[in-house]
């Protein structure tokens, strides 16, 4: 093999990764569908915007956890010949769809609060108070079964995200109500609900943004390609240079990686291959990667193996 060029590609990774806590996803989503009824019924009876923009929030996150879990559940799906890297994917695609409905609920609730600031409403603060507070234990529940979700889990980012909203919102109403009940201030409940939504446009803007990198197969966060291929140039006395390097991310926790590396006149191939392949695992946590090892010019066109592909 030596002096010989080759290409190789890693076996054995299972590219259907399969996100855990797909029933974790079904019990949340169980428990909010049933929240947002009673804060339904309770935000038109006490004549609360927070307990009604709550249960709309709510109606969304039920939607967005319903997602969440069909996400979890079709990435397990094996590949096939039609989708090779399997169905990992939809979980990105389903925290994308969360942020988004996250954008457009924000906007509901500012317009319903500019209106009730105008011209503010009637409260029955001892049932907002009442249905708040349960809300709050729901949704503190639900935030507590998805709490430890691997960081780069968009999906079940999205989630918490959903029901993280749901319970500043049951807070909200909880402060509400209390100022309405014991102050008199019919204002305090758009204008909570209004401070909750612009909590909410933060977070749902930053998933916006890290799905949105995936799905544009953006490199991944904590990796700088020409630190990359330094460390891959370094990894053995061999190679004399790596070009060609693309680096993306097919889901949460599942690094790609694609690169050419010329090595020396006389090299050992498989030697500097298998080197490559540890930095890449060991460092830079990328179990799957191709690397087309060249002992001469690179055939590839000379567009394709400069260095402004390293992005």
């Amino acid at each position: 093999m030596n002096g010989h060029p080759s290409h190789a590609h890693e076996h054995g990774h299972d590219h259907a990764h399969a996100p855990r806590g797909a029933r974790t996803l079904l019990i949340a989503f169980v428990l909010t569908a049933l929240m947002l009824a009673a804060e339904a019924v309770g935000g038109w009876w006490s004549g609360s915007l927070a307990l009604l923009a709550d249960a709309g929030h709510m109606l969304v996150d039920a939607l967005a956890l319903l997602l969440a879990f069909l996400g979890a559940h079709f990435a397990r799906r094996p590949a096939d010949a039609r989708r090779s890297f399997g169905y990992a994917r939809l979980e990105v695609l389903a925290g994308f769809v969360n942020a988004l409905t996250q954008l457009v609920l924000v906007a509901w609730i500012a317009y319903e609060a500019a209106v009730r600031l105008r011209q503010p409403q009637p409260i029955l603060s001892g049932v907002m108070l009442s249905i708040a507070l349960l809300g709050l234990g729901v949704n503190a529940l639900v935030l507590r079964s998805l709490h430890g979700h691997d960081a780069d889990d968009v999906n079940a980012a999205g989630a918490s995200l959903h029901v993280l909203g749901d319970l500043l919102g049951s807070v909200a109403a909880i402060v509400a109500a209390l100022l309405v009940r014991y102050a008199g201030w019919l204002w305090a409940d758009p204008l909570l609900s209004l401070l909750v939504s612009l909590l909410i446009l933060r977070s749902a803007w930053s998933l916006l943004r890290r799905s949105a990198h995936i799905l544009l197969e953006g490199v991944p966060e904590g990796v700088e390609p020409q630190a990359l291929a330094a460390a891959l140039h370094a990894a053995d006395p061999d190679v004399a240079d790596i070009h060609h390097l693309h680096v993306w991310q097919i889901a949460s926790g599942s690094r790609v990686a694609t690169l050419h590396a010329r090595v020396c006149e006389g090299a050992d191939t498989h030697a500097a291959l298998l080197a490559i392949k540890r930095v890449l695992r060991d460092r830079y946590g990328i179990a799957h990667a191709t690397v087309q090892i060249e002992a001469q010019a690179c055939p590839d066109s000379e567009h394709a193996c400069r260095g402004h592909d390293l992005r």
